[in-house]
């Protein structure tokens, strides 16, 4: 048996003001540390051997992680993967949530921020936010504009089948600290979540979601390691 733990980062800065941030490298905010900090003492609990530890190239999801490794007294290394980034979220990128919600209308405002297949407007490429000038991504073709939920599983699943599952396969423990949207779309993918249905599911903040797998692959028990911060696990209709 095996078990995967992926953890959204902890608060950031710009989830604290609300904001969209997408490929933006904001840092965690102060209770975001606390998050991330609590995530390490309730993995530190299970008494487990975690064998490989997985995270993107955003330094919110870094230091979520490098946070709970202390606190579990594990100095491994980490593989760091692009294709974990969170959503490109285009031209609302680094737009107050609440503000254009009132300016785009609820319906049109929950096509960009939930929908399955609808991309938000790409954004310029001479945006001062656009992920074309950060020099994390300088060895990187091919940097998305804008992405729908459909286009962030698109490199987050396969990279998960070509390089994660093979690990699970032979029962070893995984830690993946990443994004809101990068673990929406793995919860798609491993609990068969329809299209209808995903644009409901809602992933916290430092907050580890334990996954176990028997040796051929199927999803045995899931659930979130704080019970007072949970949300509703999705399965398949």
């Amino acid at each position: 048996m095996s078990k995967l733990i992926a953890i959204r980062h902890g608060q950031s800065t710009w989830n604290a003001e609300n904001r969209f941030t997408g490929w933006v490298d904001v840092d965690l905010s102060e209770k975001g540390v606390q998050e991330a900090e609590k995530s390490g003492k309730l993995l530190k609990e299970l008494n487990l051997n975690f064998d490989i530890f997985f995270t993107s190239y955003l330094k919110r999801a870094i230091n979520t992680l490098e946070i709970v490794l202390k606190v579990i007294g594990d100095n491994n290394n980490y593989i760091k993967a692009w294709e974990l980034n969170e959503r490109h979220y285009g031209a609302l990128t680094g737009l107050n949530k609440a503000e254009t919600k009132k300016k785009l209308g609820d319906e049109q405002f929950k096509k960009y921020r939930r929908s399955w297949n609808i991309p938000p407007p790409k954004l310029d490429k001479n945006s001062t936010y656009s992920s074309h000038k950060d020099p994390i991504f300088k060895d990187l073709k091919n940097i998305p504009d804008t992405e729908s939920l459909k286009n962030t599983y698109e490199r987050v699943v396969p990279y998960f089948d070509m390089n994660i599952k093979k690990h699970l396969e032979q029962n070893k423990n995984i830690i993946i600290s990443a994004h809101g949207n990068t673990i929406r779309a793995l919860a798609k993918k491993i609990f068969n979540i329809s299209d209808k249905k995903i644009t409901s599911l809602e992933i916290p903040t430092g907050n580890p979601l334990i996954i176990d797998f028997d040796n051929s692959g199927k999803v045995l028990s899931a659930k979130y390691l704080d019970s007072t911060r949970k949300k509703e696990i999705i399965s398949n209709e």
